[in-house]
């Protein structure tokens, strides 16, 4: 099974008494799900994209309040990037497309991108 450990339970059915009765074991394997993997979504700054846009985006997509957004946007412009969620693949996936949808249409280059936590 990829990706799943594999866990047995011994389960003892028939059990007769110690005179050389019969007895059966049934092994069951239970799979044991792993964690899927989470992925960080990260703002890379650029010289071009206005700073309300980038707090606009924060707001919009990754639900800050706009003190939390403003912060966030000050790190990016001062660091270059900055991380501003981690999600599940699909979830990151999709935050990604929102943000470079909306910054193609208003014609920024803001670019956002993800990575495996």
């Amino acid at each position: 099974m990829s990706g799943m450990m594999q866990e047995l339970a011994i389960i003892r059915m028939g059990d007769e008494d110690d005179d050389g009765g019969d007895t059966s074991v049934i092994t069951k394997v239970k799979p044991k799900t792993k964690r899927p993997p989470l992925y960080k979504v990260m703002l890379l700054n650029d010289d071009y994209t206005p700073m309300e846009f980038v707090v606009h985006v924060l707001e919009r997509f990754f639900g800050m309040d706009h003190a939390q957004a403003f912060e966030i946007m000050l790190t990016v412009h001062k660091r270059g990037l900055a991380v501003v969620g981690v999600f599940s693949h699909e979830i990151a996936e999709t935050k990604v497309t929102q943000v470079m949808d909306l910054a193609r249409q208003h014609q920024h280059p803001l670019q956002c991108t993800m990575e495996k936590e």
